[in-house]
């Protein structure tokens, strides 16, 4: 054992702990009233990367939210700059109601810890840093440059950051970047992602009268809002589960037989999957494999309903207005907004009588994202991971998106390597989020040792 890896076993309490301090924050990025806790996360981080002993790190700002900075750049001209990233925002936590504890009192049962961001992406983020940390204080420098760059706003797609890259490409510049944001394929097979699809948003809403009236009175005399939207919602696939907007598919790169055989070569226990999530059978496109629509294939799904009333009892009305919220997640060569303003122009062509509609295009965008698998960078994250788990990674595509990868290729010209250790039934963006301790330790000797690999790695 090495000393930074001594290091690393001898604080893994200590660490812990500073997980669980990191999770009581409850920087939820989508919810106006928490912008202040995630500048507390912001302030946390600086602090806890000091104590690392990276140099001077510092709070960046884009829109309303913070970023964290920080670098250690004295491994010398020749050593390659890695660029660390992850995200201190979360998720919001609703419904309340099935949280076995409180999502930000964090606890620790069966060697897991509970909370909001234990593991998308709190608990994942902090292992490059405690890794760092242990390098700095027992070797006294790390193999090679590092830049780190935390956001505050990804789960609601980093909409400001695409100006801040462009602003600051100098300060960024880097051979590689590392994504502490990720996960692997099970507790014995390692996953690395080559690709994640993009996403788009909208927001949909159906009007009527100019507010609630009498069901009595005016029903059967006004059209129902909440009924123009479920018709419009309902034609937006088709029986066999295919997307009916006109162009969605369009740009759609298709896979090679050779690349549909490698997917859906990796093991894949459908009735175990479907057990997960409760439910008795799959549904989606026709044609393919459940692997393929969660990974290679595009998707339209309603997010959300409102609209009338929504508490106890009837009230008898026909509501003002209701509204959807639609998110698309998209393949290469699908263009976010193209694809959001194509499903705008398919509803509006088939608005009901009676009632008016307005379609918002959201902000919140990304790009699908593509690495390839024979990439320097994931080429030496292969070996590290063939080491660590005694057995090589599945190559895979990811359903989820991160929206900074893509800006990352297109305004710094270097690709990402997605090296997070959570797992994929760990509840990410649902009650009771919890992150493995065993894999948060295994994830530091991972880190560790994927730095020192990377020094000796041409990228």
């Amino acid at each position: 054992m090495t000393s930074w890896q001594r290091y690393l076993q001898q604080h893994q309490a200590q660490f812990i702990e500073q997980m669980s301090e990191f999770l009581r924050i409850p920087s939820i990025s989508a919810q106006p009233e928490h912008l202040p806790d995630v500048w507390q996360c912001a302030r946390w981080l600086v602090q806890r990367l000091e104590s690392a002993g990276i140099c001077q790190p510092a709070i960046l700002q884009a829109g309303e939210y913070p970023l964290v900075y920080g670098e250690w750049l004295e491994a010398g001209e020749d050593a390659p700059t890695i660029l660390i990233y992850g995200h201190f925002d979360v998720q919001p936590v609703e419904p309340l109601s099935e949280w076995h504890h409180p999502p930000f009192e964090p606890w620790i049962e069966d060697d897991k810890i509970y909370a909001r961001g234990a593991s998308d992406d709190k608990g994942n983020m902090l292992v490059p840093i405690v890794v760092l940390e242990a390098l700095l204080r027992t070797e006294g420098r790390l193999p090679v440059n590092v830049k780190l760059l935390f956001e505050g706003q990804e789960e609601i797609l980093s909409p400001d950051l695409p100006a801040f890259i462009a602003a600051h490409k100098t300060r960024l510049a880097c051979d590689l970047v590392v994504s502490a944001d990720g996960w692997q394929w099970s507790e014995s097979e390692a996953d690395l992602r080559t690709g994640l699809r993009g996403l788009c948003a909208l927001e949909v809403t159906v009007s009527g009268p100019r507010q609630d009236v009498h069901a009595g009175t005016h029903g059967g005399a006004l059209a129902n809002p909440i009924h123009g939207l479920a018709q419009l919602l309902s034609g937006l696939h088709d029986e066999q589960g295919r997307v009916c907007v006109p162009g969605f598919y369009q740009q759609v790169k298709a896979l090679t037989q050779a690349e549909r055989e490698q997917l859906n070569a990796i093991p894949f226990d459908e009735a175990q999957w479907l057990a997960r999530v409760g439910v008795t059978e799959p549904f989606g496109e026709q044609g393919y494999t459940t692997r393929e629509r969660i990974g290679i294939r595009p998707t339209l799904e309603v997010n959300g309903i409102s609209g009338g009333y929504q508490g106890h009892g009837v009230k008898t009305i026909i509501p003002a207005r209701a509204t959807a919220k639609i998110t698309c997640r998209l393949v290469p060569d699908q263009h976010p907004q193209a694809i959001a303003q194509a499903v705008a122009d398919h509803l509006h062509t088939r608005v009901p009588p009676g009632v008016t509609l307005q379609v918002k295009v959201l902000p919140n965008g990304a790009h699908p994202y593509y690495m390839a698998s024979d990439h320097p960078g994931n080429q030496a994250a292969a070996h590290v991971l063939e080491e660590i788990y005694g057995r090589a990674p599945y190559y895979t595509r990811s359903g989820g998106s991160i929206a900074l990868l893509t800006l990352f290729q297109q305004q710094l010209g270097v690709c990402t390597v997605i090296f997070g250790f959570g797992l994929p039934d760990e509840n990410f963006h649902a009650p009771n989020e919890f992150f493995r301790l065993a894999q948060f330790a295994r994830g530091q000797r991972a880190w560790g040792a994927l730095l020192l690999r990377l020094a000796a790695t041409r990228l």
